[in-house]
């Protein structure tokens, strides 16, 4: 069996046509679009169409879309941007199982004076509304709630929390990084102000993401410079990542229903597999109102990051929590908040599908998990099935 690559909420391959597409702009386009002359007008020309094709995604209007680094700075931008506009309001709200760019960012305006409340969640990692409701004062100023957890998958119901934010007077921003590409998401039907997504978690290049903003919703530029992205994130614009992102986003606005349609078979055979033949295993996150190409999984009587190894060694690519948490020997914040018990929380692993993931290996997969989980429990003092 070739390498097995399920890790794909961490970063995705890159679709062949995309990597074309670049390399056409590093060899035959490579003027500046804020320069006024033949090359820089046709490089705004490919700006232009890519900024069109990363909105159609999502439902935006081309005008509402500004390109950043990744993610991460889109989800800065926000939260600092709106704090900074906020005037006198100095109250924000997130959730205990944000990704850390977001979460950070808020513990940094609480550390700079601001009143920071963190969300607790259900033992499915879900927001309720009702506790949202309660937390909302007339000076919060943003709510931050991701659209689908990047760890275990569970989709919350951002209409309802976004609708509970805006009778309040606040903003609205939904991290749709992991969710953007894997199921609908459309940002009139969500009703949110900002939305973070990022071209690498849909087969598109690194080092490039966007932010959505309506229109009307004043934010502050953190970064200064030349005036590039409408004033709000100056620099020179990637141009190579942006045509890479806008053209992952046109096809993924073509495959995404099918492609997905068929990692949720797959993972759901992958979860039948374990949960029918490991004993003691178990599904973290939402059993159904989840993401369709992730399952994250316990197993008790051993540690999460003995198993990765195993895998690894094996050919099978996972994650033991997020990609940008690896390293970290503490427990994830994620399983944490969702109240698990020591022995599931430390042997979580995280199987996600995308582009390329095929049937032979996930049943490869699947028959490795029990020959190396069984074998990891043996040499366990507490495992009674020896």
């Amino acid at each position: 069996m070739d390498k097995v690559y399920l890790d794909h909420a961490a970063t995705t391959p890159v679709f062949p046509e995309v990597a074309e597409a670049m390399y056409d702009i590093l060899l035959h386009h490579h003027g500046n679009p804020s320069s006024p002359h033949f090359c820089g007008r046709d490089a705004k020309g490919y700006l232009d169409e890519a900024r069109g094709q990363v909105a159609a995604l999502i439902g935006a209007a081309p005008e509402e879309i500004f390109f950043t680094s990744g993610g991460t700075e889109a989800d800065n931008i926000a939260v600092f941007g709106s704090a900074a506009a906020a005037g006198d309001k100095k109250h924000v709200i997130t959730s205990a199982v944000e990704h850390h760019a977001v979460l950070d960012s808020c513990q940094e305006l609480a550390r700079l004076g601001y009143d920071l409340t963190v969300l607790p969640v259900d033992a499915y990692g879900l927001v309720h509304v009702e506790d949202l409701q309660a937390s909302l004062r007339p000076d919060t100023f943003l709510v931050s709630i991701m659209h689908a957890n990047n760890e275990v998958g569970s989709v919350n119901p951002i209409k309802e929390l976004a609708a509970a934010a805006h009778q309040a007077g606040a903003l609205f921003h939904v991290d749709a990084v992991q969710s953007v590409g894997k199921i609908p998401v459309n940002v009139t039907d969500l009703d949110v102000d900002m939305l973070t997504y990022s071209s690498h978690k849909i087969n598109g290049p690194k080092g490039v993401g966007a932010l959505y903003k309506r229109q009307d919703v004043p934010i502050c530029r953190r970064v200064f410079g030349g005036g590039q992205e409408r004033q709000l994130r100056s620099g020179t614009e990637n141009m190579p990542g942006i045509v890479g992102f806008g053209k992952a986003a046109a096809l993924t606005a073509q495959r995404w229903q099918a492609e997905m349609a068929e990692c949720r078979r797959l993972r759901d055979l992958l979860v039948e597999l374990t949960l029918t033949r490991i004993p003691h295993s178990r599904l973290n996150g939402h059993p159904t109102q989840r993401l369709p190409h992730n399952a994250n999984l316990s197993f008790d009587y051993i540690e999460g990051e003995a198993l990765l190894l195993y895998l690894d060694l094996a050919g099978v690519a996972c994650s033991a929590g997020s990609a940008c948490s690896s390293g970290s020997s503490t427990p994830s914040h994620v399983l944490t908040a969702m109240g698990l018990e020591d022995r599931w929380l430390h042997s979580a692993l995280r199987f996600s599908l995308g582009y390329g993931v095929t049937e032979e290996q996930i049943r490869y997969t699947a028959q490795l998990l029990q020959e190396k989980v069984e074998q990891l429990r043996m040499a366990s003092p507490f495992y009674q099935g020896k």
